[in-house]
């Protein structure tokens, strides 16, 4: 069910740093720091999906301004709490269309977040927005997957990805509308509960074209955050789209 906070409400942002603790070890989250502080240089930083302030606290402690857009206040309640958190701006607000009053060096969406926009339009207006949004010679960083498609057999579509005594996860892929969903089923008590967020999945080529629409060219893509190639294994990439000086 979507609430005011889209579907990353109170009973998500309860436990989500737990859910999702593999994301915030240090090896995971220092190279994407040390990348964005790189490309802010002296200039601020804005997060879409800025969350519990993963990726924006230890941003913001390397001295970079970071300022968030996120529709749930559960989650940004979450941020708040945490040691730097309050001094960090938040708009409350859908990161396709809402606005910010000043410009930014580098915008940044991590962790396929920019598959929580779940239509072609939403996507492409993301990427105008960002634009809108960059100073130029401001760059947008965008980390996500791949689309899994080569683990689908004929006549099969989802993909499980956790499978464990009490926790069930799997992806659903729809290859004619590129919807996706992710789905938990978690066994508590002998009791199945079930949990589903839809996605829309997009390709490397597609986002090319949605940041071309938006007046921005592909600076560098890399496989994750440490630069390393990317190529026709690779299952996420992190994608730098420039904003021209003229």
């Amino acid at each position: 069910m979507i609430e005011d906070d889209g579907y990353f409400g109170e009973n998500i942002a309860a436990t989500y740093d737990t859910s999702a603790a593999d994301m915030f070890r240090p090896d995971v989250v220092d190279p994407a720091v040390a990348l964005l502080a790189e490309l802010a240089g002296d200039g601020p930083a804005l997060e879409l999906g800025i969350g519990t302030g993963r990726i924006a606290l230890p941003l913001a402690g390397r001295g970079v301004p970071v300022h968030g857009i996120d529709m749930s206040r559960a989650m940004v309640d979450r941020l708040r709490a945490k040691p730097g958190g309050s001094a960090i701006d938040v708009t409350i607000g859908d990161f396709a269309t809402a606005r910010v009053e000043k410009t930014f060096s580098v915008a940044y969406l991590v962790f396929n977040t920019l598959m929580n926009l779940t239509t072609q339009d939403d996507q492409v207006d993301c990427f105008r927005n960002v634009a809108a949004h960059l100073a130029p010679g401001g760059c947008f960083v965008v980390e996500v997957m791949v689309p899994e498609l080569r683990k689908l057999p004929a006549g099969q579509s989802a993909v499980p990805f956790h499978i464990s005594d009490t926790r069930w996860a799997f992806d659903t892929y729809d290859l004619a509308t590129q919807a996706m969903s992710s789905n938990y089923v978690t066994i508590a008590d002998g009791r199945a509960e079930h949990w589903s967020i839809p996605f829309r999945y997009v390709w490397p080529a597609e986002l090319d074209l949605m940041a071309r629409l938006a007046g921005l060219r592909l600076r560098d893509r890399w496989e994750n955050w440490t630069r390393e190639p990317f190529t026709s294994e690779s299952g996420k990439h992190v994608s730098v789209w420039e904003k021209p000086f003229d």
